[in-house]
């Protein structure tokens, strides 16, 4: 199947998300049915605090341009909801590019899974 259909052809979501944007399940049941990927994605999003777009991306081997439909969708029946990423420094504007702060978690995190 090519991942396009997951998301009826759409290609631009409803709802602006970023890749990085965390989502959660908020357990309000969609009304309508609902497609398959429709319906992994929202497991994806009940089964932990929170989880961003790219990692339901990664989980569902779709583009993330699809993943951002899908979860737009969803959020559109209420059955999630997304939150902007929050960067180190960011409310007080001196965050950089090249924060260390950022990048020592980044590492951090690749560590881990390694």
């Amino acid at each position: 199947m090519r991942p396009y259909t997951a998301s009826g052809g759409r290609t631009r979501p409803a709802i602006a998300l970023d890749l990085l944007s965390l989502v959660s399940a908020t357990g309000v049941r969609p009304s309508t049915p609902l497609g398959a990927e429709h319906i992994l994605a929202l497991r994806l999003c009940a089964g932990a605090p929170a989880v961003t777009v790219a990692e339901v991306a990664g989980q569902l081997r779709l583009p993330a341009g699809v993943v951002k439909v899908l979860l737009s969708d969803l959020m559109e029946h209420g059955a999630v909801m997304a939150r902007a990423p929050r960067f180190p420094g960011a409310e007080t504007g001196s965050f950089a590019a090249d924060d260390q702060t950022l990048l020592r978690a980044v590492l951090d995190g690749l560590r881990k899974r390694l």
